[in-house]
């Protein structure tokens, strides 16, 4: 079994949350860069390797700073989210805007910012003309659907069921109209898993691209310049899970581009991929305090923090483990529903969870939030949005977004028929 390690001894993050407003979020800035280095070299036999960071995952700039200077880029699905990229660094092709449903005037800043645009749909390619005024990108993206050809995982879903991406009666036909229209350079696109630690779907994700890409070069007379193989690399949440095995991935993924990219005549083939999850999501922590300790029907541990701020055990019944700093090593003979102070029934981080004896006061860690953490948050109750936190590699933390106040939460009221003192 896996030990949950915290980014510095139990004592300091109990120092640092003694001297902190809780509940609030922290990031370990060693584990970040050490991450983002691993998973470079991990692919740097890949022709223009490149993550494109999930900005939905943690879209904080100073994050995204951080990771740029590591080579990366961004992902982006909105057009807040490609400003927030833009004012951390990055600009032009080191953006990638894949959305879906876009608003005309996403699509025209995506375009005037020089983004790879990835379109979602093939209906798509007249919005986008009618959003430029009829000027065709150079370089075009598509995300592709292989449908029943595929399966996607639990979380994912069946591709077939999917709102997102291209066909493949459709997707030819979509890259013949663009090169048409005027696009020179090509690129592809899918995104079939989520939170995926099973390395072999990765690889044969890899698979389906590349013969795509032969595909494309015999129907369509158009080369793919490179393969965005999506995010979807998960991270093992519960102590019993073990990481991906990015080695294994890596190594076969080499061995099918020697297999099949060369010999087709498709080098050098760029490999991007758009991770997220497995860059921030194991160096994120939400720092709550214990409010009440209750004793019902079942025993219930009380934290000033809520599934407003912290959403995915709620949403998707998701495992985050739980340390009570000053107790690791008691046993954790307790069993505990961990609940926040939101008026829903299911605000639970927890349910049934073995911990050590827990008392009011006492400051707990919640694991692996750094990504869709933060992000996902929301106002409902009235709840405010928690600060965020860098804990940097020299030990001393900086604030990287102030926490939300009550001017913050009603700035965007109005009043127009009768002025109401808010």
């Amino acid at each position: 079994m896996i030990q949950k390690k915290l980014p510095v001894a139990s004592d300091e993050i109990q120092r640092i949350a003694d001297s902190l407003p809780t509940p609030f979020y922290l990031y370990d800035e060693k584990g970040l860069r050490d991450t983002a280095r691993y998973f470079s070299e991990m692919f740097s036999w890949a022709p223009g390797f490149r993550n494109y960071y999930a900005v939905k995952a943690c879209p904080n700039p100073v994050i995204l700073k951080m990771l740029a200077g590591h080579g990366f880029g961004a992902d982006c699905s909105s057009l807040p989210e490609l400003r927030l990229s833009r004012a951390a660094g990055l600009s032009g092709e080191k953006l990638m805007f894949t959305s879906n449903d876009t608003a005309d005037d996403e699509f025209r800043e995506a375009y005037e910012m020089g983004a790879v645009i990835n379109l979602d749909d093939i209906t798509h390619i007249d919005a986008l003309l009618r959003a430029t005024d009829g000027k065709v990108p150079e370089l075009i993206s598509f995300r592709y659907n292989p449908g029943a050809e595929r399966t996607g995982n639990a979380i994912i879903g069946n591709p077939v069921e999917a709102k997102y991406g291209v066909t493949t009666d459709q997707i030819v036909g979509a890259y013949v109209r663009m090169k048409e229209l005027g696009s020179k350079r090509f690129a592809l696109h899918t995104m079939v898993a989520s939170n995926e630690l099973d390395g072999s779907y990765i690889v044969e994700t890899a698979r389906m691209l590349f013969a795509l890409c032969i595909r494309l070069k015999k129907e369509a007379d158009v080369r793919i310049e490179f393969i965005d193989m999506g995010g979807g690399i998960g991270i093992p949440y519960k102590p019993d899970q073990k990481p991906m095995d990015l080695g294994m991935v890596s190594r076969e993924m080499e061995a099918l581009y020697n297999e099949m990219i060369i010999p087709a005549g498709l080098a050098p083939l760029g490999i991007v991929f758009e991770c997220g999850r497995c860059i921030t999501g194991p160096h994120g922590y939400l720092v709550s305090r214990v409010r009440h300790v209750a004793h019902k029907y079942k025993d219930y541990v009380g934290l000033d923090a809520c599934m407003a701020d912290l959403m995915r055990p709620a949403l998707y019944g998701a495992y985050h483990h739980i340390t009570v700093l000053g107790k690791e090593g008691v046993p954790a003979d307790n069993v505990y529903d961990v609940t926040g102070s939101l008026c829903e029934n299911n605000d639970k981080f927890a349910i049934d969870r073995r911990l050590p004896p827990v008392k009011p006061g006492d400051v707990v860690v919640i694991h692996d939030a750094g990504a869709h953490g933060h992000a996902m948050g929301f106002n409902y109750n009235a709840k405010l949005r928690p600060a965020e936190y860098l804990l940097k590699a020299d030990g001393t933390v900086v604030m990287i977004r102030r926490a939300q106040t009550y001017d913050d939460y009603v700035a965007t009221l109005r009043f127009p028929d009768s002025p109401v003192e808010v």
